[in-house]
């Protein structure tokens, strides 16, 4: 079977966003943007979910 690298890729992706939207988070905290942090939280939340679905239907698959 033929290994693919693109649900990988996603997946790091979408893990880099979810670090850089918690650092974000962070800073926004610090300096007390509140509303700057609820969203990068919301975004945190979404992406969550959006990278443990492409683990399971595409990296999973490959086993």
């Amino acid at each position: 079977m033929k290994r693919s690298y693109i649900p990988v890729a996603l997946l790091l992706a979408v893990l880099m966003l979810n670090i850089i939207a918690t650092q974000y988070m962070v800073h926004q905290y610090f300096y007390q943007n509140y509303t700057n942090t609820i969203i990068a939280a919301v975004v945190n939340v979404i992406l969550f979910p959006v990278a443990f679905l492409i683990y399971k239907k595409g990296v999973m698959v490959n086993d």
